[in-house]
């Protein structure tokens, strides 16, 4: 895939409830902001599609995840102009892990070529993300009380194990973020950032995730 020239740096998160991935993109954004770096960040669509009467976590169908997956993009294609940096708090490989996940939980197989549509859809949007992260289940966290939450253990579990599967299956390039790793983890992506930032540009035709 060409990407434009002009893209901005682009850095998501994805991984199951309650593993940090909020918290992680606040202090990103916060030590980049301190370094003068203008940052646009995209948030998780889950209550946005909760007022649309969209079903969500372990009652994902094909079509709320084609709307998390299509909005998410969108979402982030209207922040290009704006910004050096975009964090996304759930790249798009999120969404697809979960309706995975929906479906493990509700023991239901997938259409295969409505899956391969939407798989298409996410291995070719994940060439625009310069860096990605995969938060990493630590059950001695408890889940977040400030948001819509799925209090089923299994679910949680099972999203996990399938944003990995995702990531594996489509061959994409991450990181893990570890609970007790986000220290450095925030002080590895503003210097990847800020590197990214001062380098010329670079020749045309290679996916960025490649360069990780």
């Amino acid at each position: 895939m060409n990407l434009p020239s002009n893209k901005p740096v682009i850095v998501g998160v994805m991984g199951t409830h309650s593993t940090g991935k909020s918290t992680f993109i606040a202090r990103l954004t916060h030590e980049l902001r301190r370094r003068s770096v203008q940052v646009s960040t995209v948030v998780d669509l889950g209550e946005h599609a909760q007022q649309l009467g969209l079903p969500i976590l372990h009652n994902h169908t094909w079509v709320s995840t084609m709307w998390f997956i299509t909005h998410g993009i969108s979402q982030e294609m209207a922040q290009w102009p704006h910004a050096d940096v975009i964090l996304v708090d759930r790249a798009v490989p999120d969404a697809l892990g979960y309706y995975r996940a929906a479906l493990a939980h509700r023991s239901e197989e997938p259409d295969p070529d409505l899956t391969a549509h939407m798989e298409t859809i996410v291995r070719n949007h994940s060439q625009v993300y310069d860096l990605l992260y995969r938060t990493t289940l630590d059950e001695s966290i408890p889940l977040g009380t400030d948001k819509p939450r799925d209090n089923d253990t299994t679910f949680r579990e099972l999203a996990d194990q399938h944003v990995a599967d995702v990531l594996r299956d489509l061959d994409i390039a991450h990181r893990l973020l570890r609970a007790h790793q986000h220290d450095q983890a925030v002080a590895d992506s503003v210097d990847f950032i800020l590197d990214r930032l001062s380098e010329d540009v670079e020749p045309t035709g290679t996916p960025e995730h490649q360069r990780l």
